[in-house]
């Protein structure tokens, strides 16, 4: 049975006989560390095979484990093509990302090519392996005085400690201690957002856009649009507020008389609201999160894809991960949260025992959570 190649695109790369070690090296790597792919050997840029002389098969795994680090695990098969032998190197999308050559050189796949990936995309890669924390960063052009202190006197109160109180060298060291500063004294990622009295003048991706539509489609008629920002505290129970006046009570008539019908709990929305905005990745910086009504559902779209071990099936049944660990600690701490990954089950069930479904979807560039409406 002759195989036709698929046109060159994000998930497929063309390549001869003739390819360097060193090219399909980095041609590996950079569809490990993306969403995996394919590459047609033995076929030309413009998608006509031109075949093989022999078997590359051992080839291909010596450079997957010798010119990828960590090593890769691809799929070789040789099809027949247009009256030529062909191969077919599959490449999964990798778990131990990020993954680099043995140049030292990490590559993402952009579309139908490969480039050296800019300091912004390693970031997210070793984000998504959990060796780097982006709300743990000192931010040096922001100072003490854009922190709330009295909130940061609340938080310590928790733990019947008198911040107010204290002097100003062993207040800065308690911030220090639980990471709200860093090392030099000024104010972490985390610390702005939960502490921050307008974090989004220095992070503006900071923040929920909230809009409600008449209809079902993101072209229908605006109900209502709001945008809210302030620390993370505010940006859930004000966000919460504003989606819940323009929820509709789900509802029936039955001769002269409405019937109200059960509906979510507010838990339910705070947590899908809480869930956004502590494990979105702030490195992205170009947009915020996204809480969209419509008629028939709710939509949460929260900026940066899954972490490297964790899949839409996995967040279903509770597996919990921490892109942000010191917003978790911190909101859990202020009683928004808890870490046992209790919260998307919760939703899941509460959408079944109206039921109703939950979408997860974590293709493009954001995680999204589809809650239907009665």
């Amino acid at each position: 049975m002759s195989v036709i190649p698929p046109a060159e695109n994000q998930h497929v790369e063309f390549k001869l006989e003739a390819v360097s070690a060193t090219e399909l090296a980095e041609e590996l790597v950079a569809f490990a560390n993306a969403d995996g792919g394919e590459i047609w050997l033995g076929v030309d840029d413009a998608g006509q095979p031109v075949g093989l002389s022999r078997s590359y098969e051992q080839d291909v795994m010596n450079i997957s484990r010798s010119g990828c680090i960590p090593p890769i695990r691809p799929t070789y098969e040789t099809v027949q093509s247009g009256g030529m032998t062909v191969a077919r190197i599959g490449v999964p999308k990798g778990p131990d990302r990020p993954y680099y050559t043995s140049r030292n050189r990490y590559y993402i796949r952009v579309g139908s090519t490969k480039r050296i990936a800019s300091r912004e995309e390693l970031m997210r890669l070793f984000q998504a392996a959990g060796l780097f924390h982006y709300d743990l960063v000192e931010l040096s052009q922001v100072s003490l005085n854009q922190l709330n202190l009295s909130a940061v006197a609340d938080y310590f109160a928790r733990y019947e400690l008198a911040f107010a109180r204290e002097s100003e060298a062993e207040r800065e060291r308690l911030m220090r201690a639980t990471d709200i500063l860093g090392d030099q004294g000024r104010p972490t990622v985390g610390g702005l957002l939960i502490f921050g009295i307008s974090p989004e003048r220095t992070l503006p991706q900071a923040g929920i856009q909230f809009a409600h539509f008449q209809g079902t489609q993101p072209g229908a008629d605006l109900i209502d649009k709001r945008f809210f920002g302030g620390s993370l505290p505010d940006q859930v129970q004000n966000a919460l507020a504003g989606l819940k006046a323009n929820l509709q009570s789900p509802s029936r008539i039955e001769g002269a008389r409405r019937i109200e019908r059960a509906g979510y709990p507010d838990p339910v929305f705070r947590e899908l609201l809480v869930n956004a905005c502590v494990h979105r990745n702030y490195s992205i910086t170009g947009s915020q999160i996204r809480v969209l009504l419509f008629a028939d559902r709710c939509e949460f779209a929260s900026p940066g894809r899954l972490p490297n071990t964790v899949t839409v099936e996995k967040l279903a049944v509770g597996t919990s991960f921490a892109r942000n660990p010191l917003l978790v600690r911190l909101m859990e701490n202020l009683g928004y949260m808890d870490r046992l990954g209790r919260g998307l089950p919760m939703v899941v069930q509460a959408a079944s025992r109206l039921g109703l479904g939950v979408d997860f979807d974590d293709s493009g560039d954001a995680f999204r959570v589809v809650l239907r409406l009665p």
